[in-house]
């Protein structure tokens, strides 16, 4: 008996409220918990629907919990706790029912929460809240203006309705204009999967980050500004509202919708606090390069000739505008490549802290199949009209110290902006003077520009990856001689080749046909290759080399799959540095890395150098 009546005072005397120990990531996981990460409310937000009664009510009658801790915010009972809740309630109603008004109505919330009519009650930034009503307000204000079949953003004007009233919003149609292009349609970038890039770089800030098509508004009249067709410029859009909540309680709010283009600001001023805007750079990159046909060439470029015009302004492009003070870097891809295959590389190096605000990047399109001397002149005389066509003045002094980076067979082009030729590059081919050769005037012109030219006084640093000085042995097999035969060159470079074998058989070291091709032009054997080691690069400008090497053997045993380590090593080079990788040694973190390091180095000579 006694036992029983012991057992019964233990039962009777315990208490429901106990404590276990358990894995910090556990507890870590629950304060995680938010209305945007997983669509379910905060601990905090959890607190005050606890204590005002309505833990219970909320998922019966949700319209009517947000009606009751409304009321209670804008009768002053309840403030800045609960505002932060209206939002997280109000951003999972919208998502739960798909109604606008309760996004629109988390972004008032969010936007209170954060702006109270008192700047000092602004929530300290330890405050969890802080971050949480910011991603809040970000995705409640681009869910609010989702066009009806939510694949893009509508930035307009117009009177919105909200969860408790109206807002009128006012919005400036001139915003969507931007450097002679309109841009839109919009699309929220915060939700968009990035695949392919390694690293995914955002920009904590408030206001919902887009990207932008941008279409020009009179192209007879559009600046050159070396922006690419069809890119996609990142862009952020707030809507400003008053501060605090006494405006919550009105029939119909204001608010004025604004839009910021990522490149030209960073920060906006709200009643003189200086707040940094949301931008997703990495995001809006993919997105434009799945969209861009600029970055769609790979193979196409090889086989097809893409390009109408020798010079033609679509062979230089960035994803940028052109800006005065910046140094250019020049991207040139290789064989059977594109623009894209640079995307790990800029989307490191426009994200560093370290370049953003010294350089800008530009990205040389070319067609690969055709040969080398020719798409080398199409990257110069493609320099030079930029140069040109951007600065004709001469005054910005960043054009004078232009970098560029070639991969593989774009590294050859590189080195042809870099070289004086004299009579060389032409005697290793062939074995009599050009002016002997039996030749239209246009077509001896023609290879005089492209065999016979000086070092462009703008190029300052090269950099060579995976470059085949010496040729490459892949340019000897047999899947080489069959990408040989479905080269379609270029017009011009096929009527000149065509005029060189007419009655000028003999003046060559080799046998031509008329159908050269970059391969040729690559193959170890043929003399080209061999003329154009033998040239250095001027003395003016810096070199450096990254060599990819696939086994761990003696160097001048290995290579990378397509080219030699003895064919892609270069004297004289100011630095050299070897990675570990298959041929594609500009995706590699360590090429990377380096790069980045050349850039920084480039970056302080030159600032030491103005200074002086």
């Amino acid at each position: 008996m006694l036992t029983a009546w012991l057992s019964l005072a233990t039962i009777a005397c315990s208490t429901p409220i106990s404590v276990t120990k358990v894995d910090p990531a556990i507890i870590q996981r629950e304060l995680a918990t938010s209305a945007v990460a997983n669509g379910e409310p905060s601990d905090a937000t959890r607190t005050v629907l606890e204590e005002e009664g309505l833990i219970g009510l909320f998922k019966d009658d949700p319209k009517g919990t947000l009606d009751k801790l409304h009321s209670a915010v804008t009768s002053g009972r309840r403030r800045e706790r609960a505002l932060f809740a209206l939002a997280e309630m109000s951003y999972i109603h919208g998502v739960k029912t798909g109604d606008r008004r309760y996004y629109l109505g988390a972004a008032v919330y969010a936007w209170a929460f954060l702006f109270p009519e008192n700047p000092q009650d602004e929530p300290d930034r330890f405050d969890r809240r802080l971050r949480e009503a910011a991603d809040l307000y970000n995705h409640g204000l681009a869910e609010a203006f989702k066009s009806d079949d939510r694949a893009t953003v509508e930035l307009r004007a117009g009177v919105f309705s909200l969860p408790f009233g109206e807002i009128e919003v006012a919005f400036d149609p001139s915003m969507l204009v931007w450097r002679g292009r309109e841009l839109g349609p919009f699309v929220s970038v915060a939700e968009l999967e990035v695949r392919g890039l390694r690293a995914r770089y955002r920009e904590s800030g408030l206001g919902a980050p887009l990207a932008a098509g941008v279409k020009p508004i009179d192209p007879q009249h559009l600046k050159y500004d070396l922006l690419a067709p069809n890119v996609k410029v990142p862009v952020t859009t707030l809507l400003r509202l008053p501060r605090g909540i006494d405006h919550l309680d009105n029939a119909r709010l204001h608010g004025t919708l604004t839009l910021y283009v990522s490149s030209d600001a960073e920060s906006v001023s709200v009643d003189g606090s200086t707040i940094p805007l949301a931008n997703e750079p990495t995001a809006s990159l993919p997105y434009a390069l799945s969209d861009s046909p600029v970055w769609s060439r790979e193979l196409g470029g090889f086989f097809k000739s893409l390009i109408p015009k020798p010079g033609a302004r679509a062979q230089l492009g960035a994803v940028t505008p052109y800006r005065p003070g910046l140094i250019p870097v020049v991207f040139v891809h290789g064989t059977a490549s594109s623009p894209a295959r640079w995307a790990q590389m800029y989307n490191r190096l426009a994200n560093s802290s370290r370049t953003t605000d010294r350089y800008q990047f530009w990205f040389f399109a070319y067609d690969t199949g055709a040969p080398i001397p020719y798409s080398a002149r199409v990257l110069r005389e493609s320099l030079q009209e930029a140069v040109r066509s951007l600065d004709p003045e001469g005054r910005d002094e960043a054009l004078k110290h232009m970098v560029l980076i070639g991969h593989s067979q774009g590294g050859l082009l590189v080195k042809m902006t870099a070289i004086s030729t004299g009579s060389k590059l032409w005697d290793g081919v062939a074995r009599e003077p050009l002016d002997n050769l039996k030749l239209s005037e246009a077509s001896r012109e023609d290879l005089r520009t492209m065999m016979f030219f000086e070092p462009l006084p703008f190029v300052e640093r090269v950099v060579f990856m995976s470059t085949p000085h010496r040729g490459s042995f892949q340019a000897r097999n047999v899947v080489a001689d069959l990408f040989r035969r479905l080269v379609t060159l270029p017009v011009g470079v096929a009527t000149t080749g065509k005029d060189l074998v007419t009655g000028n058989r003999d003046a060559f070291r080799v046998p031509v046909s008329g159908d050269i091709t970059s391969l040729d032009n690559m193959n170890p054997l043929r003399p080209f290759i061999r003329a154009l080691a033998e040239i250095p690069v001027v003395p003016r400008v810096h070199v450096h080399s990254i060599i990819a090497v696939q086994g761990n053997g003696p160097l001048d045993k290995e290579d990378d799959g397509v080219v030699a380590y003895k064919s892609a090593y270069i004297d004289g080079a100011e630095s050299t540095l070897i990675v570990h990788s298959g041929h594609s040694s500009q995706e590699t973190p360590q090429g990377i890395e380096e790069v980045l390091r050349i850039l920084t180095l480039h970056a302080s000579t030159v600032e030491e150098r103005n200074a002086k």
